[in-house]
């Protein structure tokens, strides 16, 4: 792992437990020597992160839409920033910088990053480790819809096996660094009686 993409909340959240963990990922990260590649603002997490691997002598990569720069205050500081002309191009521009992702508490936003990088994952447009940093139990709501979708035939156990979770950033970058990806999504037709239906292979 020498660069990992962080999703987190450009506000700080309603506990001091979810700054701490960004503190605490950014201090991680700077141990390891991992550059942190992410939203480049300065607000909330987003600069906690940030500001962190900065003091702590390590590397930062932000990438900012231009639509952004004044909304979440683009972080003058960073060891380099990126400005693109669209959400799209962020997001791309950031798993293509990045060797993994990490994901702390944050939303609806947060979410959408974290969901794009996994589904590329399961069909194979990379093979790079995603995990949920769990701080106080955040996502647990989330871990239990995981389940309902494995419970209803939704997600596939193999593709489970892609929700790397833990409460502290050193546990989730361990797993990283052990990650092997499942064999890609696909779907196979099946004949069924007098018809057929569609299951994933």
């Amino acid at each position: 792992m020498k660069r990992l993409a962080v999703y987190c909340g450009s506000s700080f959240g309603a506990s001091d437990a979810y700054k701490d963990g960004a503190i605490q990922l950014g201090k991680e990260l700077a141990k390891r020597n991992i550059t942190l590649v992410y939203g480049g603002s300065s607000n909330g997490l987003m600069g906690a992160v940030a500001d962190t691997v900065l003091q702590e002598g390590g590397k930062v990569i932000g990438v900012i839409p231009k639509v952004l720069v004044d909304r979440e205050i683009s972080h003058t500081g960073l060891t380099e920033l990126f400005t693109v002309d669209t959400m799209h191009e962020r997001k791309a521009k950031m798993a293509d910088l990045s060797d993994g992702f990490v994901v702390l508490p944050g939303g609806t936003g947060t979410l959408e990053e974290y969901f794009e990088v996994f589904t590329w994952g399961q069909v194979g447009l990379h093979q790079k480790p995603c995990g949920l940093l769990n701080i106080q139990h955040y996502y647990d709501p989330l871990l239990s819809l995981f389940d309902h979708m494995f419970e209803q035939k939704f997600l596939q156990d193999k593709f489970r096996s892609m929700i790397l979770v833990a409460e502290k950033p050193d546990a989730l970058i361990d797993q990283f660094d052990h990650y092997a990806a499942p064999p890609v999504k696909s779907w196979a037709k099946q004949k069924q009686g007098d018809g057929s239906h569609a299951s994933e292979a």
